[in-house]
């Protein structure tokens, strides 16, 4: 599997995610410089050898406008570690508005969260204190540098130092 590179703004702000080649093109047109470079891995042509970034910084402010993060059940579901958010199960998965919508509820990322579906039928059209049941976490609007944290933890480390990331708990 071929590592990917993280793209920084100016301002070190997360912009996108991109393969090496782009990576590459961006340094060597002398439009990024490279921050972080993956251990042990190096890009060879013929005649030169470089570097495998991990982490470069555009070398000019790109305005880019915030589009957040799309509220869609896999983000819901990533969000929340794929667990039930009342008793931590991670079989049968649905979402739950945390303050139902027949009582003013909104869907939104801050009132859904993931549960399982003994908990979701359990709880029916309560809040969790009026149903007994507690949040394991606090429902909070996940930032792309959030996603970008968790893909790093896995997949690469080296991006952790520039993912300025607080998760709310």
């Amino acid at each position: 599997m071929e590592k990917r590179v993280l793209v920084l703004n100016l301002d070190h702000s997360p912009v996108a995610v991109v393969t090496v080649q782009k990576a590459l093109v961006l340094t060597l047109l002398e439009k990024a410089n490279v921050l972080s470079t993956y251990e042990l891995l190096e890009i060879r042509t013929v005649s030169r050898s470089f570097a495998y970034p991990a982490v470069i910084r555009l070398n000019q402010y790109k305005n880019i406008p915030y589009r957040g993060v799309l509220l869609n059940r896999a983000n819901l579901f990533r969000r929340d570690r794929g667990e039930c958010q009342y008793c931590g199960s991670q079989r049968h998965l649905t979402i739950d508005h945390v303050i139902p919508k027949s009582k003013g509820g909104k869907t939104n990322w801050t009132n859904l969260v993931t549960a399982c579906n003994r908990c979701n039928v359990n709880k029916g059209d309560k809040t969790p204190d009026q149903a007994g049941l507690t949040l394991k976490t606090t429902p909070f609007k996940p930032t792309l540098a959030y996603f970008l944290a968790d893909y790093a933890e896995r997949q690469a480390s080296e991006w952790i130092p520039f993912l300025n990331v607080n998760v709310p708990q």
